[in-house]
């Protein structure tokens, strides 16, 4: 796998060894920092009433397993 961008030996500026001229290098690429808009809050909802649901199962399957041993007996 080869790196992106042109062949070492093919961009201009370079000097014999890879190095470059001082003053030859490009400026500094702009950057954006922060967030222009604030990002929503997720609603929690969803992930309550799953695990409501799940706790509901789990007791419901153990209260069926508690009930066929006490019948057993």
């Amino acid at each position: 796998m080869t790196a992106p961008g042109p062949e070492p030996q093919d961009s201009p500026g370079l000097e014999p060894g890879g190095s470059v001229s001082p003053g030859d290098t490009p400026p500094d690429a702009g950057q954006t920092s922060g967030l222009s808009h604030p990002q929503p809050i997720p609603s929690r909802k969803p992930a309550v009433i799953t695990l409501i649901v799940i706790g509901i199962v789990v007791v419901g399957v153990a209260g069926f397993f508690v009930l066929r041993a006490l019948d057993l007996f």
